[in-house]
């Protein structure tokens, strides 16, 4: 249970940030766009290729400059760093679709930055929305190599409990206690898709087309 609770401690926080600044970033690369826009957004894009591995080391030597080795507030920004990339991927190809002329009419009204985005743009994007939890919470509640690298002792997440208690050595194999300890870990992100998954495959082809 504590290590399930650890789990939970860095996932929800790590969905929730990545999902905000993700809807931010994807808010302002189609609908404000600057010098500069599209470069940055094809390097922001390039994190979504990079693999966990490269940057364990760098990572590493950051965490422990800044005093959050081993920590679940280090695993959640290495989470969060890790997610805006998907996550301002899906905001961006979403708004890109919406009307120009809805934006421009809000801005002749008066309506200002947040304004737009807080109570037009905000509330469309709840099938985008949903698709961030889901891809986000799966992917942060069964890392493994985050968790083993990143935290130690009690910060451990719920797969490295589940891989030490799996490959323990001592006594008689367990197999049913190993099931069920992987039916727990796999049951939260089996409900996040019962729960939000009617709204997955429509948030992915939202802004497939712009009409």
């Amino acid at each position: 249970m504590a290590t399930s609770w650890n789990s939970v401690r860095f996932a929800v926080p790590a969905v929730l940030i990545s999902t905000a600044i993700g809807a931010l970033n994807g808010y302002v690369l189609s609908m404000w766009r600057f010098r500069g826009s599209q470069l940055f957004f094809g390097l922001l894009l390039f994190g979504c290729f990079l693999p966990f591995q490269t940057v364990l080391l760098p990572a590493s030597f950051t965490l422990g400059k800044m005093g959050l080795a081993n920590t679940t507030a280090g695993l959640v920004i290495m989470h969060v760093v890790y997610g805006i990339a998907f996550t301002t991927l899906f905001f961006r190809n979403f708004y890109v679709a919406v009307p120009e002329a809805l934006v421009k009419a809000a801005r002749l009204d008066g309506a200002g930055f947040f304004t737009i985005f807080g109570k037009i743009l905000l509330p469309m994007s709840v099938p985008t929305i949903m698709v961030c939890i889901i891809w986000q919470f799966t992917q942060i509640w069964n890392d493994f190599l985050f968790g083993v690298v990143f935290a130690s002792g009690d910060a451990q997440p719920i797969t490295v409990a589940l891989n030490n208690l799996v490959n323990t050595s001592t006594g008689v194999k367990e197999y049913n206690v190993d099931m069920a300890a992987a039916m727990i870990a796999g049951l939260p992100t089996l409900l996040v898709y019962v729960l939000a998954g009617k709204y997955f495959l429509r948030g992915l082809t939202a802004g497939a087309v712009k009409g």
